[in-house]
């Protein structure tokens, strides 16, 4: 599957599943085990909220290379309308989040995974 031939959205698809299994592992490898505990603190690091915010920064230090920008900017274009439980800009940008991950997860894993572990850090030093 090539990461050009997918739209916005489905990349999106495909991002986010990647960044949740990520972020689940990191969470059971703290030593979390307890389902409600992990849904709980996996809210913190996946909610569209701390995706818009890892995003943010991102862009802000600089991280992104012009193909991850020109991703993110493909999903956040091609999101809809949002969602009543987040701010519609928000849920652009973690749209685009997701898409960029995606696009990563398909084309260059290693960069997909050092991503994630900046979003960790970003959203640990933000708590």
């Amino acid at each position: 599957m090539e990461a050009h031939l997918l739209n916005g959205v489905a990349l999106a698809y495909l991002g986010d599943v990647y960044y949740e299994l990520n972020i689940r592992k990191y969470l059971l490898n703290l030593g979390i085990t307890k389902v409600n505990d992990l849904h709980k603190k996996a809210i913190k690091y996946t909610s569209g909220v701390a995706q818009a915010k890892v995003i943010q920064k991102l862009l802000e230090e600089n991280v992104l290379n012009e193909d991850e920008i020109n991703y993110f900017k493909k999903g956040r274009n091609a999101s809809g309308p949002g969602r009543k439980n987040i701010d519609m800009a928000l849920y652009h940008q973690s749209t685009g989040f997701e898409a960029m991950m995606g696009y990563l997860y398909l084309t260059n894993q290693t960069r997909a995974d050092d991503i994630i572990l900046l979003a960790i850090d970003i959203i640990n030093r933000e708590a």
